[in-house]
């Protein structure tokens, strides 16, 4: 008995020691530079966006804060990556809304609900239906009208297929009682071709495809989804939601890290970001993009990404994307 009390009693030190070791090594951090995962290669909105973000953190930790793009699986490869490391605050990564969607149709290797530390939010994506300038269509009813009279005739591309551009689409068709057929293509690079040259007749896509088409007014925005509230650089165009619709996508781009980060690391870090976004380089470039500021702390990042999980589940299974 007292040979077992002294064993236990060693196992306990260890633990404490342990334990303020790994205490020591948060209030330290960060001692050397941070990688950040981005998912998409460089160029794209969720690189450029964040690198300017992750400079003006890397003051505030400082160390700096060293951006690697891992593109590929729909924005997936990136955060599989950062999953599979040490949960000490010196690999984190940005996260999208394709995760959530890959996961809840099995083709994700790691929970990105609970099995990640959620950071922050610091915008979303600006997401939209657009036509060719001189379409028939004026407005985002007259589509669903013609739709209605004519199932399956309306093609529409998006980015993909069972990403935040093709979901709210089908969502859409299910809401409002048409038929309409899906053309995936290669992300935000494929959409803009193909309606140019009228190989669809819709696009669902970021504003990163359609804006720039749409200021030279060879495009027509007729409807966002991105949120409840219609967009500042776009108030003549309404959302889905206010015309009748429930389809709200915002697609945060969140920052994370691996599942059990020390708390105090967390913290550390969620202060820095939060401060860099009052960076008026970062704020000019997400107007560029035409992406709102969107900030969620980690817990209120967590609960939205849950409840989305449910949201996705019945939609995947509502459109055959995912087994009943």
């Amino acid at each position: 008995m007292k040979r077992r009390r002294m064993t236990l009693g060693i196992l306990f030190g260890i633990t404490i020691i342990l334990g303020f070791g790994v205490a020591a090594n948060a209030l330290e951090y960060p001692t050397k530079p941070i990688i950040a995962i981005l998912p998409h290669p460089a160029g794209g909105g969720s690189d450029l966006t964040f690198r300017p973000l992750a400079q003006s953190a890397s003051k505030y930790l400082g160390q700096p804060v060293i951006c690697d793009n891992r593109g590929g699986g729909g924005g997936t490869i990136g955060p599989s990556i950062v999953a599979t490391k040490p949960a000490d605050g010196y690999n984190i990564g940005v996260i999208l809304g394709g995760s959530y969607i890959a996961w809840q149709m099995g083709t994700l290797s790691f929970d990105p609900v609970d099995g990640i530390t959620h950071i922050m939010a610091y915008t979303h994506f600006l997401l939209g239906i657009a036509v060719q300038s001189d379409s028939q269509w004026k407005t985002i009813q007259e589509l669903i009208d013609f739709a209605k009279r004519n199932p399956g005739k309306i093609t529409y591309g998006s980015t993909g297929q069972g990403n935040t551009a093709h979901l709210p689409m089908e969502e859409l068709a299910s809401q409002a009682g048409i038929k309409w057929t899906h053309m995936p293509l290669k992300g935000d690079a494929g959409t803009v071709p193909a309606l140019l040259g009228g190989h669809v007749d819709v696009i669902s896509a970021t504003s990163g495809a359609w804006g720039p088409l749409v200021a030279a007014n060879k495009f027509r925005l007729l409807a966002t989804y991105h949120g409840a509230k219609r967009s500042n650089n776009y108030p003549n165009v309404p959302t889905l939601k206010e015309i009748g619709y429930d389809v709200v996508y915002p697609s945060p781009l969140e920052i994370f890290g691996p599942k059990n980060m020390p708390k105090p690391i967390v913290e550390r870090l969620h202060s820095a970001f939060k401060k860099a976004m009052e960076d008026p380089n970062f704020q000019a470039t997400l107007k560029q993009f035409d992406m709102p500021m969107f900030y969620l702390g980690p817990e209120d990042c967590e609960n939205l990404a849950r409840q989305d999980a449910k949201k996705l589940d019945k939609i995947l299974r509502k459109i055959g994307l995912k087994a009943q």
